[in-house]
């Protein structure tokens, strides 16, 4: 199907996406990383105003009251001033590169492991997941050495069972089919 690029849709740039991607930087390794970072930080930054919203609704009471522990971001008090929108541009900026980085980092250890043994199986994912689930809680204020290890075991276990289960839903539609 060639069109010409003034008369193509919305719905037709959409579905070009699926077949190569936002970028072409020269290497399937950084198209691939670059692709997820740009994807997952977009719903980042959408989970970030979404709560920063919900935030803003609630009242600056409710939240010291519900909130016990130290806010992050002291000018977001469900008010609408300068403060209060540059604390949630910088929330959401936070969030969306923490959902960034974490999804191309995935992304590219799972690719370059994949590469490298020859087989896409569950070692890669839990390999990449903790290393992933690593340097996330690294992105914390102060992060310790347990939160660190949760976070790994944590990135390895989800990851694994996410390509488990993946590979059996493969299976199983094989032998339905």
């Amino acid at each position: 199907m060639t069109t010409s690029l003034e008369t193509r849709s919305l719905l037709d740039e959409l579905r070009s996406f699926d077949k190569g991607g936002f970028f072409d930087l020269g290497h399937p390794l950084l198209n691939r990383i670059a692709g997820s970072f740009v994807k997952a930080a977009g719903i980042g930054a959408i989970k970030g105003v979404a709560r920063e919203g919900t935030k803003s609704r609630r009242s600056s009471t409710d939240i010291s009251a519900k909130n016990n522990k130290k806010n992050p971001f002291p000018y977001l008090r469900g008010e609408t001033n300068r403060k209060s929108l540059e604390a949630m541009v910088k929330s959401t900026g936070k969030e969306s590169l923490q959902w960034g980085l974490a999804a191309g980092l995935y992304s590219g250890i799972t690719y370059g492991l994949q590469e490298a043994r020859g087989a896409h199986d569950w070692k890669n994912s839990a390999v990449a997941g903790a290393l992933t689930g690593m340097t996330v809680a690294l992105t914390c204020e102060k992060p310790c050495q347990e939160h660190v290890l949760q976070c790994a075991i944590t990135g390895a276990a989800l990851s694994t069972a996410a390509n488990l289960l993946t590979g059996w839903q493969k299976r199983k539609s094989r032998f339905l089919l």
